[in-house]
């Protein structure tokens, strides 16, 4: 009986001691935790924050239909502008610093065409004309990812004065459209936007 209380008292000597030290321990971590991270911070480094996000977004599209086209023997056959209004907002037009456009375009038509489109300004001035080239179908996939157009500096600033988007679709020679004629003519477009926000 006296063996088997030693043994229980030795025990729970053993099991307080480790309990204590656990503790111990654990409170030493803690204060060299708190004592490590407490730093002065420095709200004047503020002044240095630089922001330079970038926003993508669509910029155009259409969709033409073969039989929708007006083919009077000329080889202009559709025109058509829109709004383009991003550049009232003052704090998006103060902090762009570079624009890029990309153009994809599809031909399932068997006709050539050159598509243009147009910056324009509030009195409908023609800022910058970019064009794009498209060959006729030939019964392969026939999308055309034209280089991106980057604005920057003065072209930039021509962008920045542009208030409405024009399109000019020009169809080369050859068998004239009409209501029976298949395919279309599609036009996707993308634009990034970076700013900088200092």
């Amino acid at each position: 009986m006296i063996v088997n209380i030693r043994r229980y008292i030795y025990r729970y000597t053993f099991v307080m001691k480790s309990n204590f030290l656990s503790k111990v321990l654990k409170i030493v971590i803690i204060s060299l935790l708190f004592s490590s991270c407490s730093s002065d911070l420095d709200f004047d480094q503020i002044k240095d924050l630089k922001l330079e996000p970038a926003f993508l977004a669509n910029l155009a599209y259409f969709d033409i239909p073969a039989n929708k086209l007006v083919d009077d023997g000329g080889n202009h056959v559709a025109d058509d502008s829109r709004g383009f209004d991003i550049f009232k907002d003052k704090f998006f037009n103060e902090h762009l610093q570079k624009a890029e456009l990309n153009f994809e375009i599809e031909n399932t038509i068997d006709r050539a065409f050159l598509v243009s489109l147009q910056l324009l300004d509030a009195n409908n001035q023609v800022l910058q004309t970019l064009t794009f080239p498209v060959p006729a179908y030939r019964g392969t996939a026939n999308v055309i990812k034209f280089p991106t157009e980057v604005f920057e500096n003065q072209r930039l600033d021509l962008l920045k004065k542009t208030v409405k988007i024009g399109f000019r679709v020009a169809i080369s020679e050859g068998t004239p459209l009409n209501s029976q004629s298949l395919g279309s003519l599609k036009l996707k477009s993308s634009a990034t936007a970076y700013l900088i926000i200092e």
